[in-house]
C-alpha cells in the first residue's frame, strides 16, 4: 500500500470508534496501520493500531491481530508497550489502544547514528530481552524480532527504556530492506533479514530459540551497522541465511571483546540446538559487556525463565565491571563500621567525663589530675609523682589521661570545683589541695594556720593518696561513719619547711 492510498484511508481529524481524532500516521504494515490519535473522552493522546480494509478478508490476519493484543496484554514488563483497550470500528476492523511513546525504534537511531557505543547496544538488546523472556515464559514467540520493532523512549527521570513492539504482526520498514523485511503471506512471518534458517523453512514449526537468532541479528547490527547477512535478492539472502557461517563481530568492531563475539556467534547457529536454550543463559553471557545497572536485567529475567521452567541449568551470574549490589554493600560496611568506631569511641570519652565529675564533686578530681610545680600557674599534666605517690598508686581505670580531659585549663574550671578560699586549706571540700598559694619570700610554715581539730579526714593530696581510691561521697560524711577509711591529718606544706 502506497501512501496515498494510506492517505484516502486514514485523514487527520478523522474520528473513529466515536472517541479517536487521528492526528497522524505513525507507521504501517501489509495488513495494519499505527496512527497518533487524541482520545476525546479521556483527553489522552494515544497510538491506535488496526486493520488495513483488505486484510479483513483473511480470517488468520483477523484471529493473530487479536492473538497480539491478548498477548501484550499480558506480559507486564515495562518494556513492552501497554495496551489499554480494543474494539472495533465501524468498517469491521479490529483496533487496539496502545500507550504513545516519543523516541525513536533502533533502526532509526542506527541509520542516523552508526554503530552504537558497546555498553549502550548491550544494555538495549538485555532490555528487550526481559520483554521477550516474559513472552517465552507465557509461551509467545515474537518471531518478528528486529531494530524497528524495538522502541528507545525516555522513562520519567530520563535514562533510556527499550519497548518491545508488534508482538505477532509483521509490518513493512523503510530502507534498503522496504522490499524484503516483511512478507504478506499468512505461511511467512517475519522480516527475512533477522529471521533464523528454521523459520525461512516454515514459520510454524519454530520456538523460542528463533527469537535468539533475531536478538544476535539484531546485536550485530547495533554493534557494527550492518546486519550479518544481506543480499541483493531474495533467494540470494535466503542461501547464506541457511548455508554461510555468520562473519565474525569483529570484522565491523574491532575494538569488540572476543567474548562479545562469541555470544554473537553463538545465537547465529544454524543449529537451534547450538544456540543458547534461552535468554536467561544469553542474559548471563552479555552482563560483563553492559554497564553495572544491567544486572537488574539479568536477575529479572533469570527469575522469569526459571520459575516458568525453561531451563534446567543453574546459572550463576557472573559479575559485571561495576555491580550495583557490590557498591551498596561495601558502602553500607564501611558506614557501620565507622559507626561502629565513633560510638566505641564516644563511649569511651562519656565514661570518662561521668567518672571526672564524680571525683570532681568529690573533691579528689583535683588530686587525680596531677602535680603543680609551686612557681608555675599553669598545671603539669606530665609531671612525676612523688615517693608516697608512687608507693600508693591509683586505680588505673578511674584515672582518665589529663591532657583529654583538660587540655589547657586550670583544674579549677572543671565542674564542681570551686575557686581558692584563704581560709584553711582542709575546711570544705572545694577549697582542696591543689589550688596551693604561691610560696612567697616572706611567708613561713609558722603563719599558716593548723588544720582544724575537728577534722579527722582532710581529702587525700597527690602526697597522701591511699592505697586505693574513696568511693564518692558527701561532703558532710566524717570519720565516724566510715571509721576504716581515716587518714592522719599532715600539714599540707610540710614538703616546703
Amino acid at each position: 500500500m502506497t501512501e496515498s492510498t494510506t492517505a484516502s484511508v486514514i485523514e487527520p481529524g478523522m474520528v473513529l470508534a466515536g472517541k479517536f481524532r487521528i492526528e497522524q500516521v505513525l507507521g504501517q504494515g501489509g495488513m495494519g496501520v499505527v496512527v497518533a490519535a487524541h482520545h476525546l473522552q479521556l483527553d489522552e493522546r494515544v497510538a491506535l493500531k488496526f486493520l488495513l480494509p483488505e486484510a479483513l478478508g483473511n480470517p488468520e490476519a483477523v484471529a493473530r491481530f487479536a492473538r497480539e493484543a491478548r498477548a501484550a496484554v499480558k506480559i507486564k514488563s515495562e518494556h513492552v508497550a501497554r495496551v489499554t483497550d480494543v474494539g472495533t470500528l465501524d468498517t469491521g476492523s479490529p483496533y487496539m489502544v496502545m500507550e504513545f511513546l516519543n523516541g525513536t525504534d533502533l533502526g532509526e537511531l542506527v541509520q542516523a547514528r552508526g554503530p552504537l557505543p558497546i555498553g549502550d547496544a548491550v544494555e538495549y538488546v538485555l532490555q528487550a530481552c526481559e520483554a521477550v523472556a516474559e513472552a517465552h515464559a507465557l509461551g509467545i514467540v515474537h518471531r518478528d524480532l528486529k531494530p524497528a520493532n524495538l522502541f528507545l523512549t525516555r522513562r520519567a527521570d530520563g535514562s533510556a527504556s527499550v519497548k518491545v513492539l508488534d508482538f505477532g504482526i509483521s509490518k513493512l520498514t523503510t530502507g534498503t530492506d522496504s522490499q524484503m523485511s516483511m512478507t504478506r503471506t499468512a505461511t511467512v512471518m517475519g522480516s527475512p533479514l533477522y529471521m533464523s534458517p528454521e523459520q525461512m523453512a516454515s514459520s510454524k514449526d519454530v520456538d523460542t530459540r528463533t527469537d535468539i537468532w533475531a536478538i544476535g541479528a539484531i546485536l550485530h547490527e547495533l554493534l557494527t551497522g550492518s546486519v550479518p547477512f544481506s543480499a541483493d535478492t531474495m533467494p540470494q539472502l535466503c542461501a547464506k541465511i541457511l548455508q554461510e557461517p555468520p562473519p565474525p563481530l569483529r570484522n565491523g568492531r574491532p575494538d569488540a571483546p572476543e567474548a562479545l563475539q562469541r555470544v554473537v556467534q553463538r545465537c547465529l547457529q544454524k543449529d537451534p540446538a547450538l544456540r543458547y536454550p534461552s535468554v536467561a543463559e544469553l542474559g548471563a553471557e552479555l552482563l560483563p559487556h553492559g554497564p553495572s545497572r544491567c544486572r537488574l536485567s539479568v536477575e529479572r529475567i533469570t527469575k522469569v525463565i526459571t520459575a516458568a521452567g525453561l531451563t534446567d541449568s543453574k546459572l550463576s551470574l557472573p559479575l559485571s565491571r561495576a555491580p550495583a549490589s557490590a557498591v551498596t554493600a561495601g558502602t553500607t560496611q564501611q558506614a557501620w563500621d565507622s559507626s561502629r568506631s565513633a560510638g566505641q569511641g564516644g563511649s569511651r570519652w562519656l565514661a570518662a567525663a561521668i567518672a571526672v565529675g564524680v571525683l570532681a564533686a568529690a573533691g579528689i578530681a583535683a588530686g587525680l589530675l596531677g602535680v603543680f610545680d609551686a612557681p608555675s600557674e599553669a598545671p603539669v599534666l606530665a609531671a612525676p609523682l612523688s615517693e608516697s605517690s608512687a608507693k600508693a598508686g591509683v586505680d588505673s581505670a578511674l584515672t582518665p589521661e589529663p591532657d583529654r580531659v583538660t587540655g589547657s585549663e586550670r583544674p579549677n574550671s572543671l565542674p564542681g570545683s570551686a575557686a581558692p578560699s584563704s581560709a584553711s586549706p582542709g575546711s570544705s571540700a572545694s577549697s582542696s589541695a591543689p589550688h596551693l598559694p604561691k610560696p612567697a619570700a616572706t611567708s613561713a610554715p609558722a603563719s599558716r594556720a593548723p588544720a582544724s581539730p575537728k577534722l579527722r579526714q582532710p581529702r587525700p593530696t597527690a602526697e597522701t593518696r591511699p592505697a586505693k581510691p574513696i568511693p564518692p561521697r558527701p561532703a558532710a560524711a566524717t570519720a565516724e561513719t566510715e571509721p576504716k577509711l581515716r587518714v592522719p591529718a599532715v600539714d599540707l606544706y610540710q614538703d616546703r619547711k
